[in-house]
């Protein structure tokens, strides 16, 4: 199946584009690597570390002039959004609703669209990280699922850099000095020997740390640091695993 191109994209996809690249160009740096573990054909997920709502647009800026744009899985709630919605409908962007019976809805459509060519974005944390260093947390299986369900590649992704421009849960805008961002692409995770195994919760848990252990060692080049030994788990921690969970734990505290 071939994949789509920037001409190819949808009227709204484009014009986002060619609305928001110029701007990045100008106020930002860049510090791209691994452009080569793209894919040049066929379909694929790439799976970004999710620590800015800045970083979608990073993402999509490495993407978009790598010749790979990325179709989304993003959360519903901002789909009903008036104008914001509008355009990822448009765009052709895919829906997740959590906790949900139509979570599988998103599944099917993710796997079409890996079928169909294209490079599917997936935020395996979910959400924002709610490691306090923001290195990667513990992910959930949506990515595993849909890999092992079309065999495609899936290429984790690496950034740093946009919590700079927006920190999260923040609405300090940080445009004031060109700041630099990181994005690296590492190599296809290797899950050939999970594939026609039956899926179990097992499976998935195993193929989803993979992918995020991926991610980790890319984010390491990056800072030049190690990431602690134990993954954060906010389960494990007791925080919220949507929401801001920072307004969330003041609430209980002034509520207490």
């Amino acid at each position: 199946m071939a994949s789509p191109g920037r001409r190819d994209l949808p009227f709204a996809y484009r014009a986002v584009v060619a609305i928001l690249r110029p701007i990045l160009m100008v106020l930002t740096k860049r510090d791209w690597h691994g452009a080569e573990n793209l894919p040049k054909t066929g379909g694929f997920v790439a799976t970004p570390n999710h620590l800015s709502y800045t970083d979608p647009i990073v993402f999509a800026h490495f993407m978009v002039d790598n010749g790979r744009p990325p179709f989304y899985l993003g959360k519903e709630g901002v789909f009903r959004a008036p104008v914001l919605g509008a355009i990822l409908r448009g765009a052709q962007q895919i829906p997740v609703y959590r906790n949900t019976g139509q979570a599988a809805d998103a599944f099917r459509a993710a796997v079409a669209a890996v079928n169909e060519g294209k490079a599917v974005g997936v935020y395996p944390e979910g959400t924002l990280t709610r490691d306090p260093d923001l290195w990667p947390m513990t992910g959930k299986t949506g990515a595993a699922r849909i890999a092992l369900a079309t065999k495609c590649p899936v290429i984790p992704v690496a950034q740093w850099g946009p919590e700079k421009l927006l920190a999260p849960y923040s609405k300090k805008i940080g445009f004031l000095s060109r700041k630099t961002m990181h994005v690296t692409a590492g190599p296809p995770v290797d899950l050939s020997d999970l594939y026609d195994k039956p899926i179990t919760a097992a499976l998935l848990r195993e193929a989803t740390s993979r992918i995020m252990d991926a991610i980790t060692a890319q984010l390491e080049e990056i800072r030049g640091e190690k990431a602690p030994a134990e993954r954060f788990d906010p389960r494990k921690a007791g925080v919220a695993e949507t929401g801001n969970f920072r307004k969330q734990a003041r609430g209980q505290q002034e509520a207490s």
